[in-house]
């Protein structure tokens, strides 16, 4: 697939591209995770904390599961990992895998305070709140744990967002409440058309594309940015 990060397509396209690679089984996940690992590698690498400590927000869905197996590579390779549920669930199988690989994971009821003490210990946190799936901006407790982040001044390691920051909408790049800017966003399979349009593309950061096999399934863009 020819990168090309000037073309955005939109949530339902990615979905719709995704299909016939999940029902053929094609470990989806395992690849966007294993890209997310490799980028923020090279982050930690690049400020100088090869091996620095992590924080991981994850919401409840796949976007979530994907934060959770990259930071499980993380921890193995010796970063001391920090995750932080923030949605009434979390995805189970990779759970597991972060706590197998020596993370600690906050409880589920872990006030705003406790996350943002740890955020300011962190050389990096990923975004896994949000992913393509949702509209509307970040609900409680997510919402008010990403204020008193902001509040602070915001984190003071590198944020890394995963597949688009949390409260960007995928499609229109609108921002609804309070969102962290990420300094890297690390999108799977294609550019979300909302990383593109403003006042999303501000909050992006550097865009990252992971190539997970979809470019064949791919309809006509939706955004061609200049």
């Amino acid at each position: 697939m020819d990168v090309d990060l000037r073309t955005g397509w939109t949530a339902q396209q990615v979905r719709d591209a995704e299909r016939p690679l999940l029902d053929a089984g094609e470990p989806l996940m395992a690849v966007a995770a294993a890209g997310l690992a490799r980028e923020a590698r090279r982050v930690l690498e690049a400020r100088g904390a090869r091996a620095g400590r992590v924080l991981v927000l994850v919401g409840t869905g796949s976007n979530g599961g994907d934060a959770l197996y990259a930071a499980a590579e993380l921890a193995r390779a010796g970063s001391p990992v920090v995750v932080a549920r923030l949605g009434r669930r979390a995805h189970e199988p990779a759970l597991r895998a972060v706590e197998r690989a020596g993370a600690r994971v906050l409880p589920p009821d872990a006030i705003a305070g406790a996350i943002a003490a740890e955020a300011a210990r962190a050389a990096l946190v990923l975004d896994g709140i949000l992913g393509t799936g949702a509209r509307g901006g970040l609900r409680s407790p997510a919402r008010q744990v990403v204020a008193r982040l902001l509040e602070q001044g915001g984190p003071r390691g590198a944020v890394v967002a995963v597949d688009l920051p949390s409260g960007v909408d995928p499609d229109t790049g609108a921002v609804a409440g309070p969102s962290l800017r990420a300094d890297a966003t690390v999108t799977f399979g294609a550019v979300k058309a909302g990383l593109l349009r403003p006042p999303g593309r501000s909050r992006a950061g550097r865009l990252v594309l992971v190539d997970i096999g979809l470019g064949p399934h791919l309809a006509a863009p939706a955004v061609r940015a200049r």
